[in-house]
C-alpha cells in the first residue's frame, strides 16, 4: 500500500494558524519532491508550496509567502506545511503530492502529473 496522507485541516479564524502534516506509507519521501496543492469549490488547482527532496529549495504561491512555511523530516518520513494569518481566501482542500522526477518550479506551476497524491484535508478559515 502506497499512500500520502494528510492530517491537520480544520476550522480556524482568521487570523490563526495550522499545520498540515503529510505522511507516507509504503514509499520513502525523502526520493520525491513533495508539493501542497488546494483547491476551492469552483476554482482551479493551485500550487501552494513545494520542496525538494533534501529541503534545500522551496517555492511558494504569491499569496502565502510569508505566511506559510514548508518543512520536512525524512526521518519521520513526513512533510509538514506551518500556515499562520490564515486569511478566508485559504479555505480549501490541501492535497499533498510526491513526484520524485521534477523540480520545485515544475511541481508548484503543475507541469506534469505527479506520481502520488493524498486525498486531502480541509481547511475552513471563518469567524
Amino acid at each position: 500500500q502506497l499512500q500520502l496522507v494528510e492530517s491537520g485541516g480544520g476550522l480556524v479564524q482568521p487570523g490563526g494558524s495550522l499545520r498540515l502534516s503529510c505522511a507516507a506509507s509504503g514509499f520513502t519521501l525523502g526520493y520525491y519532491v513533495i508539493g501542497w496543492f488546494r483547491q476551492a469549490p469552483g476554482k482551479e488547482r493551485e500550487g501552494v508550496s513545494c520542496i525538494s527532496s533534501n529541503g534545500r529549495s522551496t517555492n511558494y504561491l504569491d499569496s502565502v509567502k510569508g505566511r506559510f512555511t514548508i518543512s520536512r523530516d525524512n526521518a519521520k518520513n513526513t512533510v509538514y506545511l506551518q500556515m499562520n494569518s490564515l486569511e478566508p481566501e485559504d479555505t480549501a482542500v490541501y492535497y499533498c503530492a510526491a513526484d520524485r522526477l521534477t523540480t520545485v518550479q515544475a511541481m508548484c506551476l503543475q507541469r506534469r502529473g505527479v506520481d502520488y497524491w493524498g486525498k486531502g484535508t480541509l481547511v475552513t478559515v471563518s469567524s
